[in-house]
């Protein structure tokens, strides 16, 4: 049976399209459109917001290089609001620019020019790991005084709900998954940004810098282990499983 996430996104998946040069916009909308999705577009950073909180899309497409507002700035805020998965779209292609953007919570980075077509693959890719993540028989993973939800795809904290980004839940996940067991930077990279990414492995410590900081006590839980990775410890069987 279809979840609700699933059957959202099946359906009538929405992407927001902020891009200031008109003929990259309509291109990128038409690809879209065709593709099945539902397009809303604008030019600049402040109407982005607003548009966000009137529409909710499944997902945003931002350029950085704006008037008003650059995409940093929009990215920044649209994280203060909601966890959607977000790629960025610029001419820029410094690692130092691709790790800011991935620092302030992009979940992807497509440096012009670029493919329409490939965008679009980006876009139902990191789509197709939001429903996956999003599992219909549902259960929660409880660790210290957090909670898990994965049928929900929610984490409380001391009672309190923390919003993660995408790649923040997915890199949670990942852990939990494979609890005591190390997961390098690679492993990581390729499991949660996939194959295809172009950043470093920075990235992955930026999202585990912001992923403690959520949990904070229970940040205990996520272990570096120098020179390797990252490992989710538990020593005793803390972690219950069970319906909701």
């Amino acid at each position: 049976m279809e979840t609700d996430l699933e059957r959202r996104n099946i359906v009538s998946k929405h992407v927001l399209i902020v891009e200031d040069e008109e003929r990259i916009r309509e291109v990128i909308s038409d690809y879209f459109i065709k593709d099945g999705w539902q397009v809303t577009e604008t030019d600049n950073g402040r109407d982005a917001l607003s548009w966000f909180e009137a529409l909710y899309p499944d997902l945003v497409i931002l350029d950085i290089m704006m008037p008003q507002m650059d995409g940093f700035e929009v990215c920044k805020e649209l994280r203060l609001r909601s966890g959607v998965p977000i790629i960025l779209l610029t001419a820029k292609s410094a690692d130092q620019d691709k790790l800011l953007g991935y620092e302030l919570g992009a979940d992807d980075y497509i440096t012009k020019p670029f493919s329409p077509k490939v965008l679009v693959a980006k876009a139902n890719s990191l789509m197709k790991r939001v429903i996956d993540n999003y599992k219909p028989d549902g259960y929660r993973i409880l660790f210290g005084s957090s909670v898990l939800n994965t049928l929900a795809h929610r984490l409380e904290v001391d009672g309190v709900e923390v919003e993660l980004t995408p790649k923040e839940y997915e890199l949670l996940l990942l852990l939990i998954n494979n609890k005591n067991l190390v997961v390098t930077r690679e492993v990581i990279i390729a499991r949660v940004w996939g194959i295809e990414f172009e950043g470093d492995n920075r990235v992955v410590d930026s999202h585990i810098k912001k992923l403690r900081s959520k949990l904070g006590y229970d940040s205990q839980f996520i272990r570096t282990v120098i020179g390797v990775g990252y490992k989710f410890q538990q020593e005793d069987s803390l972690d219950q499983k069970g319906e909701l």
